[in-house]
């Protein structure tokens, strides 16, 4: 198997194929860095640029841990103070970015689409780091791993996300994911953070955590995202803890074995109880975090390799 892909826009352009490539060697990677010397030079002599135009903790420290282990020279854009709140567009920044020859160009974006157009506009491979309502796709892939390490397989499991799917693309990558890899899907919420059209997706669409989690081998739990909300989607957090907020209560419902997930950042008590996602036995978390860093090292890899053979052909810009 060989992976091809020119940028990483969205697990929608990934084959099933391309997904164990990447995985495989993500693997390999955190196993790397579980080792006291870090570091590979699989990125030596490049450059790679995080350009974050949404605050993020754990996807842009993931990103630049990632870039420096493997060897590259990494920069961060304060884009809070770039030209772009100056006036300049999106199209024009991508212009300057070129003509700084970067390699790598890992970018988040409040606007779907947004990095798509960016990877049409500049001659280095695009990372996706988060865009609008769109695609995470590094987030799925952790994700992924994170499953199949734990579960010993990444297919014919029953995986159930639960909260606010409506304004989640971290639910979207992952159902887009799971559904390649042969998995039984269940989104669960109240119906106001299901998208319409849901359905259509390939998954089941419950309302009660009790139905929803039944047999569920993963429970993936999503934040809710206040700053995307645009009026009354919950009555209240209380009562929506009370529904749909997972306590040891509901995760009886699934399989006995079932792990715990939440792409974090938690707030706890409304959408996870504290103790169940600190629950060592159970909750996979923290191991989500550790695989963050696998993948995106894995990511840019390979996409550097696909960069390197673009070049020795000829066919680079």
């Amino acid at each position: 198997m060989t992976f091809r892909a020119r940028h990483l826009l969205g697990i929608e352009d990934l084959s099933p194929d391309d997904i164990r490539i990447i995985l495989d060697l993500a693997d390999q990677y955190a196993d790397l860095n579980r080792r006291p010397r870090k570091h590979s030079d699989a990125l030596a002599g490049m450059t790679q640029i995080n350009m974050f135009f949404e605050n993020s903790t754990r996807t842009q420290s993931s990103f630049e841990l990632a870039g420096k282990r493997l060897g590259a020279d990494v920069m961060n854009m304060a884009m809070q103070a770039s030209s772009i709140k100056k006036g300049e567009t999106l199209i024009d920044t991508a212009l300057t970015l070129n003509a700084m020859r970067p390699d790598l160009l890992v970018v988040r974006h409040p606007h779907s689409g947004a990095v798509n157009l960016l990877a049409e506009k500049v001659t280095c491979a695009v990372l996706n780091a988060g865009d609008g309502r769109h695609e995470h796709p590094t987030q799925a892939l952790l994700d992924a791993l994170t499953i199949r390490r734990a579960k010993g397989r990444l297919h014919r499991l029953t995986v159930a996300i639960c909260g606010d799917i409506a304004h989640s693309r971290v639910a979207r990558s992952n159902i887009l994911l799971l559904g390649k890899m042969e998995n039984r899907v269940r989104l669960i919420g109240p119906p106001t953070l299901i998208p319409t059209g849901a359905a259509d997706l390939g998954v089941e669409v419950c309302d009660d955590m009790a139905e929803g989690l039944k047999g569920a081998d993963v429970v993936m739990m999503l934040r809710l995202q206040k700053e995307r909300m645009d009026g009354g989607f919950i009555p209240s957090e209380r009562e929506y803890y009370h529904r749909y907020g997972l306590d040891a209560a509901k995760l009886a419902h699934a399989r006995d074995d079932a792990i715990v997930m939440h792409p974090g950042p938690m707030n706890r008590g409304v959408e996870i109880d504290g103790t169940l996602a600190d629950d060592i036995n159970r909750s996979v978390i923290q191991e989500q975090v550790e695989m963050g860093v696998a993948v995106r090292m894995a990511a840019m890899d390979l996409l550097a390799r696909t960069l390197r053979a673009e070049r020795e052909g000829g066919t680079y810009a």
